[in-house]
């Protein structure tokens, strides 16, 4: 077994120096099975997949080759509950350090995810989440990001005349109108280290669509 360097960028010479290596390697022996690729090398082609192949972070949705359209399904949804939603009035902050200050009167939900669950601090005053019902609005994450929370402006929703949502509502904070790559670009990471960072916090939910 090897594992390639580059598989990513399909172009890169290294892939075909290290198929070369493998090859020849392969030669001493024969019988036993044999594995190059993982998530990316698998679409560089059947040259490439030997006995086993190693599909990991494409079975989650990452995008296996960088810059083109991704071919794999996604297969998580990451969701948080409103805790609470609160009227932030005009010159008021929110979070630590006071990193988001209301212009005007600022309609605010705080949802019950933070960096103690893995989700990524980077994404203070730069990410977004989505209300499931309300699919193409983007609902940007406001101030910092606290350990076991987050603040939502949803201005959004009432400038397209959505109801508030309750407390118990659930967005979506990775799914399929926030796919993981996008959010981790927006994190200035890759969507390995996002979802290895995904900590144990969560309920997790395993659902098979042939049982509906």
């Amino acid at each position: 077994m090897s594992h390639l360097a580059c598989a990513d960028t399909p172009d890169h010479p290294l892939n075909r120096q290290q198929l070369n290596t493998f090859l020849t390697l392969k030669q001493r022996l024969p019988a036993a099975p044999a594995s190059l690729a993982a998530s990316s090398g698998i679409f560089l082609g059947p040259e490439w997949h030997f006995d086993l192949v190693r599909p990991g972070a494409a079975l989650y949705g990452i995008a296996p080759t960088a810059g083109q359209p991704n071919p794999m399904h996604a297969t998580l949804r990451l969701q948080a509950r409103v805790i609470q939603t609160r009227q932030v009035p005009t010159g008021a902050s929110v979070g630590y350090g006071a990193a988001f200050t209301a212009r005007q009167p600022t309609p605010v939900a705080l949802l019950g995810i933070g960096y103690g669950d893995g989700f990524p601090r980077r994404l203070g005053q730069k990410g977004f989440v989505i209300c499931p019902d309300w699919p193409d609005i983007k609902l940007p994450i406001i101030g910092r990001i606290s350990m076991d929370s987050l603040a939502v402006d949803l201005t959004p929703l009432v400038a397209a005349g959505v109801a508030l949502p309750a407390p118990g509502a659930v967005f979506d904070l990775i799914g399929p109108h926030a796919p993981l790559d996008d959010v981790a670009h927006l994190a200035d990471t890759i969507g390995y280290e996002l979802l290895t960072d995904l900590g144990a916090r969560y309920h997790r939910l395993h659902y098979d669509p042939r049982k509906g």
